[in-house]
């Protein structure tokens, strides 16, 4: 059994604390980021392995910075084996890295050293990677650097989402990650350094990001959705009754990637398939501001959308 410090923020963190917590490791404290305002009311609001941890009765600290002497004294006092590390949010020290006994260990969602940082689910997806991996690596001082300890492969599917890709990622991390303890804990965690070549680094998504651009090609345009589903989600804008009206496509599928003289953005049939700068996708899940999710037909009858209309695009 080893003492673990487990550091982790929103629920695709969760998975791997619960089975750490069910291999019988002691999991001394949970790290995460502290309670942020949410909801109409604007109530603080503990994240999803705070509140996980909190209700398995386990100590959790939500510094704000980890840089301060106070709190890497603090961290050092527990004399942990292994801090587990997973989406946390915050910056490690050098000092806070080297104060378990086995250092740090990292689950990251990308093939490294592909995507490292901090969206490596979306922007495989954004890519048209066709692959990826969920990585357990020994955390050092770069970004994503370290050397692997254990990894598997996963297929990216041609109409995945990120949310679905997120999911596979956060299960098999969760596996991967407890066995990876299990053989540090025998003496027998291997690693193996990261190439040096195929680096690329996955930025955080910024907002200007998500607005649908339908000048380019079908192929782009359908990563795009489904790289941003369910959050941010990728939309377009609608013009009724003299106002914008703003709408999510949360799935969508390639209906060509090339032919179609319509003009990029037109919607050319009552499918609410769409012209692109090449070919056309056709939208099957959408979201008015607001409301539900919803499937397209359900869409169709609150926001009726005739052939020719043609929906607002990057400007």
């Amino acid at each position: 059994m080893l003492e673990v410090v487990f550091m982790g923020t929103p629920d695709f963190s969760v998975p791997t604390l619960s089975e750490i917590l069910g291999a019988g490791h002691e999991v001394v404290a949970v790290y995460s980021q502290p309670p942020r305002p949410a909801g109409r009311g604007m109530a603080l609001k503990p994240s999803p392995v705070h509140a996980f941890a909190a209700e398995a009765g386990l100590e959790v600290r939500t510094p704000a910075s980890l840089k301060g002497d106070e709190e890497a004294a603090a961290f050092e006092a527990l004399r942990a084996d292994v801090a587990v590390v997973i989406a946390y949010g915050l910056l490690l020290p050098q000092r806070i890295l080297s104060a378990p006994r086995f250092g740090c260990l990292n689950m990251h969602a990308s093939k490294l050293p592909r995507w490292r940082g901090a969206a490596p689910i979306q922007r495989a997806i954004m890519a048209g990677d066709e692959e990826t991996a969920a990585m357990v690596m020994r955390m050092e001082a770069g970004l994503d650097t370290g050397p692997i300890c254990l990894g598997e492969t996963v297929r990216i599917g041609p109409d995945m989402t990120a949310g679905e890709l997120h999911d596979r990622l956060s299960h098999l991390g969760a596996d991967l990650m407890v066995r990876a303890l299990a053989a540090l804990e025998r003496g027998s965690l291997d690693e193996v350094a990261q190439p040096g070549d195929g680096v690329t680094y996955a930025a955080k998504i910024e907002k200007s990001e998500a607005r649908i651009d339908f000048s380019r090609p079908a192929r782009e345009v359908h990563n795009l959705i489904r790289g941003l589903s369910p959050f941010p989600g990728a939309w377009f804008e609608v013009e009724r009754e003299g106002r914008r009206e703003r709408v999510k496509v949360l799935r969508s599928e390639r209906v060509a990637d090339e032919g179609h003289l319509d003009a990029p953005g037109t919607i050319i049939d009552e499918r609410m398939t769409i012209a692109c700068g090449t070919g056309a996708v056709r939208a099957l899940e959408l979201q008015r501001a607001g409301r539900k999710p919803m499937r397209l037909d359900e869409f169709l009858r609150g926001m009726p959308l005739a052939a020719g209309t043609r929906v607002a695009s990057s400007s």
